[in-house]
């Protein structure tokens, strides 16, 4: 069966449920699992940039409700999605700009059944580890929101070569106050998403450390944040 095929199969809601026909999914059936493909961005709709601003807001109380699979692939591309195919720098533009236009952060999505990490260039989600990883968040009450959002540094993607414009980029405390900016940038485009489709966002921190160790991070991976996103309580 073809990969598009396959995940045309897989029903969204089970997916996002954390079951296939009513099962859990083990590590082995999650790490066989072809890449979930996601329907391609609606960019249609929603409040407009102002009135978004002003809806902008932490919501801490989140209900467990499943978001839709659209609605998900809506959320990665306005948090880091690609948004223009012109290269900048040898890399495609994306919603949210990074130092040197270096995409040094990663998103990786903690679903009931999952870990995923997005791939923005074919805008899918790649399976990581299996096993609900919500509590990874460090607060109870992001446990049963329907998706985390860990923010991952990997400080491989920094050019250091001598063609870098930016001379200081391999100055550890220059890329530190690169990569906390970035992450900003890219959270701010979550905010407002949320605000626009009538979701809760809580930016936060989370269990950095124990984080690392489960998501099988290499030497040059930091974890940094965690955004969690869902309905508001009561929808």
């Amino acid at each position: 069966m073809k990969r598009r095929t396959f995940v045309k199969t897989l029903p969204g809601a089970a997916v996002l449920a954390g079951t296939v026909s009513g099962n859990p999914v083990n590590q082995n059936e999650f790490m066989t699992q072809q890449p979930l493909i996601l329907p391609k961005p609606d960019k249609e709709g929603g409040l407009s940039i102002f009135a978004a601003f002003r809806e902008r807001r932490t919501t801490r109380k989140i209900s467990s409700k499943v978001l839709p699979l659209q609605v998900l692939s809506n959320l990665l591309w306005s948090a880091f999605g690609v948004n223009r195919e012109i290269l900048i720098m040898n890399k495609p533009g994306r919603t949210a700009p990074s130092a040197s236009n270096s995409q040094e952060i990663d998103l990786y999505v903690a679903l009931p059944e999952g870990v995923y990490l997005y791939e923005a260039v074919p805008h899918r989600l790649y399976p990581v580890v299996s096993g609900d990883f919500r509590k990874m968040a460090g607060y109870s009450r992001s446990t049963a929101a329907p998706v985390i959002i860990f923010f991952v540094v990997d400080l491989s993607r920094y050019d250091t070569g001598p063609d870098q414009p930016d001379g200081n980029i391999g100055d550890p405390e220059v890329q530190k106050s690169y990569y906390y900016t970035d992450t900003g940038f890219i959270a701010q485009n979550i905010y407002l998403f949320a605000a626009s489709q009538g979701l809760a966002a809580w930016f936060h921190n989370c269990n950095k450390s124990a984080t690392a160790k489960e998501f099988k991070l290499n030497p040059q991976q930091k974890v940094l944040f965690a955004q969690t996103i869902g309905f508001p309580e009561g929808r």
